[in-house]
């Protein structure tokens, strides 16, 4: 196995470990830690095993931050104007 696999191996199972402690702010600030780790290691990735690869490492992290990825939906839509009810 690669050294960017088990990058993103360590990287699941550290994200993992930490979502099984308490958390008093809902697990963010871990999420903040995460995302800024998990960039790099699916950039390396990339590289050395292509973007089929990447795909799955990225959709398995992104399975493991969904609700940061939830918030940043809305508030894209909000931004966007497309999450408003419809007008009366």
């Amino acid at each position: 196995m690669s050294i960017s696999l088990i990058l993103a191996c360590l990287w699941a199972l550290v994200a993992n470990v930490i979502a099984m402690m308490p958390s008093k702010d809902n697990h963010w600030r871990n999420a903040y830690v995460l995302t800024a780790a998990g960039i790099p290691i699916v950039g390396y990735v990339t590289v050395q095993h292509g973007p089929w690869v990447a795909i799955f490492v990225l959709a398995a992290g992104c399975s493991v931050l969904r609700w940061p990825l939830i918030y940043l939906g809305r508030w894209l839509r909000r931004g966007l104007g497309g999450g408003e009810g419809p007008a009366q």
